[in-house]
């Protein structure tokens, strides 16, 4: 074995990243990365028995580029004896749909299939090709954005997500290293022509800004890859300090957490964040859990002293704070399923099982092309009013449902969708869903549209809706 096999195959014994017969689904994309990482797979595989699958989404950026890709790494994956998984995904109609940039959207919909993948065979592992610079550009954006311990760790070497472990094997690996493997093995691969667009901000950390910080120390990307290991340790050790304040001082009860002012104030601010942010995770606050909302539960913690007051947090999550104890709880809503009939011409639908108003407006379309170039978001929706069968019904979610959505063939599960948005459970049943006369749903309010009644040039008459989030006692 070459040197880099030999360093992988110690990385994984020393960081347990695989078992012998483990199934393994592999992600390529006909880059130097990626097939250096499957054909080091592929040759421990013999020893280790492995069962290998080759997963390679073609995401129709690049026209014919991608469309080479996809056939060399299915080529590629006869040739070896591999099993191969391709597909072709509408990035750029998913981008409208959704309303995120371009290369957020692209790894959505990539772990989206490579997750489909690992079910359908039944894998538990999935690897990643993400090395050590991959890594120094991950810890330096970050650190641009602005980033706490946990995003100064950088990516993780292993983590579990939806039952199966993903695992970046060549993450202690550098560039110089992989290039080097495809070379002595004659490894043909393919250079992205997107990853030389300056247009993305880690093209531009990639291309310009890490060179100029090599200027000043020649050895960045391994300074960078230290801070990593670092941050991860220490941001380990606070959530565990955390986890422990918040079994020991802080009072749960029906899904509420309770706790001193006092006690409260007494704590390390770096302390008092953890704890709040732990609580914030706990109660489902998701994504949506950053530095200016726990910033703002621990300023009122601490410095608010009118009693019974409230702030809405993120939504769902309200703090309540009554002389020296503070309250973080959930919205209680009316449980159950509800179902609202909506007729042409409604005005305003309340739903107070999901905290919620919709507000319809309906319109001629006069000039549908302006409609085309809206940047959507996820609160609001446009459709072709003249496409829809009514009345509408705006109800919660039912088992089963499906949704036809941009970038993929055919349907998909809302209950799926409800899960890779890491909605909590209890919001995924009072989410409110709109379907037509038909059964077919045209919206996920808050999270999703469908591909059905799009506003086109042809388009005649507009229905325009809107979701307001309300405060609930």
């Amino acid at each position: 074995m070459d040197d880099l096999t030999v360093k992988v195959e110690q990385s994984i014994r020393a960081e347990k990243l695989f078992t012998q017969k483990d199934s393994i689904v592999v992600a390529v994309s006909g880059g130097s990365d990626s097939v250096a990482l499957l054909h080091v797979l592929f040759l421990l595989s013999e020893v280790w028995q492995w069962k290998l699958v080759v997963a390679h989404v073609n995401h129709r950026f690049r026209g014919e580029e991608s469309d080479r890709e996809a056939e060399y790494v299915s080529r590629l994956s006869k040739d070896w004896g591999l099993a191969c998984e391709t597909v072709f995904i509408d990035v750029p109609a998913y981008i409208e749909e959704s309303g995120m940039n371009s290369q957020s959207a692209a790894r959505e919909k990539r772990y989206e299939f490579l997750h489909q993948v690992a079910e359908k065979y039944g894998a538990s592992h999935i690897a990643l090709a993400h090395h050590a610079d991959d890594q120094a550009e991950t810890v330096l954006m970050r650190l641009i954005r602005g980033a706490g311990l946990a995003g100064l760790s950088g990516m993780q070497i292993i983590r579990r997500e939806k039952n199966v472990e993903l695992v970046r094997p060549f993450l202690r690996i550098y560039k110089t290293e992989v290039l080097a493997h495809c070379e002595l093995h004659g490894l043909v691969y393919y250079e992205d022509s997107s990853n030389r667009d300056t247009k993305y901000f880690r093209n531009r950390i990639r291309l310009e800004i890490m060179p100029y910080l090599e200027r000043f120390n020649d050895r960045l990307p391994e300074s960078l890859n230290r801070t990593a290991e670092i941050a991860a340790i220490e941001d380990e050790y606070m959530e565990a300090e955390g986890a422990k304040l918040l079994e020991e001082h802080v009072t749960q009860t029906a899904g509420k957490f309770h706790f001193s002012r006092s006690w409260f104030s007494s704590l390390h601010i770096a302390l008092q964040r953890r704890l709040i942010k732990l609580i914030l995770s706990c109660l489902g606050g998701g994504t949506d859990i950053d530095f200016s909302k726990v910033e703002q539960v621990r300023g009122h913690v601490l410095h608010v002293s009118r009693s019974n007051m409230r702030i809405d947090v993120t939504g769902q999550i309200l703090l309540t704070t009554e002389y020296d104890t503070a309250h973080l709880h959930t919205m209680v809503l009316p449980q159950g399923p509800y179902a609202y009939s909506v007729i042409t011409g409604t005005r305003e639908v309340a739903i107070p099982e999901a905290g919620s108003v919709i507000t319809l407006e309906w319109e001629r379309a006069g000039h549908p092309e302006r409609h085309l170039d809206r940047k959507p978001r996820r609160n609001e929706l446009w459709l072709d009013a003249e496409e829809i069968a009514y009345p509408l019904c705006i109800r919660n979610r039912r088992q089963g449902d499906r949704i036809s959505i941009f970038g993929l063939n055919g349907s998909k599960k809302v209950k799926d969708i409800f899960i890779d948005d890491k909605v909590p459970r209890g919001q995924r049943e009072q989410t409110p869903i709109v379907a037509d006369h038909e059964g077919r749903i045209l919206w996920i309010a808050g999270f999703r549209r469908s591909a059905h009644a799009l506003v086109t040039p042809k388009t005649r008459s507009i229905l325009y809706m809107k979701l307001t989030q309300l405060m609930t006692d």
